[in-house]
């Protein structure tokens, strides 16, 4: 889990870049429409999850969860220090754009195994009916990782404008190269999970050897399907409060940097101790209850957050974004961990909660600050069209939940065996 936390650490650490500094850094006229292409290299990261998550996830199914998760701290902390290295488009013109996308392609790549085989691995530790609690750990590190970006920008973003841009900037980013050492070291000492290698050991025997993603689409489809419309709502909410509220308090609320930063940061906070409840929830009434009720709240509460986010009150501001992420993302969160990995097989559980996860960081993560942005530039501020969005989201999740209970008999796998087991059904239907 520090790995995961270390790795979220980078990936936020962009995001509150793309918010503050990659626009005048990078980008001419820091304008609405530079926030639009800071938040259009974020998304270019995301485009990259689905690549890196099925190779990567290739490898975490055919030859051990260690070495994919060794692979994903390298191709990540190499990428982030890069960034931190990069000249500006002052410095080298359009060719620092081309690095800053190459470097954010390549970041994007190591991303998109990291939180998937993070949860398959503390999920094949686990039994079924406590993996909604104890994945919750790993669902905390994201808001944990971004927490600690936050207040190291925050720190940084206290220095006048000249020195932000100058040097600054850069520091949060560099620093990584130490937590990346520490990771590096923690993941060597990472060991199979018994699950996994029973099954490993079973498709030997029968000397099965397909391509996993090949098996998942054509075995599990549907699971896949479910999965992805299972993290569409929390993605929404997710990147519109860690990555684009930054934008909005700032620019259309009106906020100081550090007060954009602070109010962020409290809500990252709230999150990460409420996650283990999300979690308990899970196990005690069902991973897609609490999904579904945690969407229902999202719609409703869509238009009065970005209403909050745009008051010009910090404090208004940073109370509705504690209630976001504490009760809408504590519910929509913390049991995606058991939800996901009770969808697929051991021998290609890895492969197949990478093609949910990323392939929706694809089509909703990566593109919601920019489509937010954009829909505010385009209406000068105007926030209805970004609660529309916000809420059709958690609508997909609310029909993927309901779908999800209308087929409580569909195969979910569980162990290493092709049929479902009554445990396994009830944590889905429910």
């Amino acid at each position: 889990m520090v790995g995961t936390l270390v790795e979220w650490y980078d990936y936020a650490l962009y995001g509150a870049a793309a918010s503050l500094v990659i626009g005048p850094l990078f980008f001419a006229d820091y304008s609405s429409g530079a926030a639009v292409a800071s938040f259009a290299t974020f998304a270019v990261g995301f485009v990259a999850r689905p690549v890196g998550g099925l190779l990567i996830a290739h490898l975490g199914d055919k030859h051990g969860r260690k070495p994919a998760m060794l692979l994903t701290i390298i191709v990540m902390g190499v990428s982030t220090i890069g960034i931190g290295l990069l000249p500006t488009y002052a410095t080298a013109g359009v060719w620092a754009i081309v690095a800053l996308v190459v470097l954010r392609f390549t970041q994007g790549l190591g991303a998109g195994a990291e939180l998937t085989g993070a949860l398959v691995l503390v999920a094949e530790y686990t039994p079924v009916r406590r993996r909604g609690y104890w994945t919750s750990f790993v669902l905390a590190m994201p808001p944990a990782g971004a927490a600690i970006a936050i207040v190291s920008f925050l720190g940084v973003s206290t220095l006048p404008q000249e020195s932000l841009l100058g040097w600054a900037w850069r520091v949060p980013f560099l620093l990584s190269a130490v937590l990346f050492a520490v990771a590096i070291f923690i993941r060597n000492r990472l060991e199979e999970s018994p699950e996994y290698t029973a099954a490993m050991a079973r498709q030997e025997q029968q000397h099965e050897a397909a391509v996993p993603a090949a098996q998942v689409l054509r075995r599990d489809f549907s699971s896949v399907v479910l999965g992805f419309m299972a993290v569409t709502g929390h993605n929404a909410n997710n990147y519109i409060i860690s990555i684009a509220s930054l934008s909005i308090l700032t620019t259309y609320g009106g906020l100081p940097r550090a007060t954009a930063l602070a109010a962020v940061l409290g809500a990252s906070v709230v999150a990460i101790v409420l996650a283990p409840l999300g979690g308990w929830l899970a196990d005690r009434c069902g991973a897609g209850r609490v999904m579904l009720a945690g969407s229902v709240v999202g719609v409703l509460f869509a238009y009065p957050l970005f209403r909050a986010l745009t008051s010009g009150s910090g404090a208004v501001a940073a109370a509705a974004l504690c209630v976001s992420f504490g009760i809408v993302m504590t519910c929509t969160s913390s049991p995606q961990g058991a939800f996901l990995a009770n969808l697929f097989a051991p021998d290609t559980r890895f492969t197949g909660v990478a093609l949910a996860r990323e392939l929706n960081g694809v089509v909703v993560a990566g593109f919601t600050p920019m489509i937010v942005a954009a829909l505010l530039s385009a209406s000068d501020g105007d926030i209805t069209w970004p609660a529309v969005y916000m809420a059709a989201c958690f609508g997909v999740t609310i029909v993927g939940m309901l779908w999800a209970r209308g087929r409580g008999n569909a195969p979910v796998r569980i162990a290493s065996e092709s049929a479902p087991t009554a445990t396994a059904v009830e944590q889905l239907a429910r």
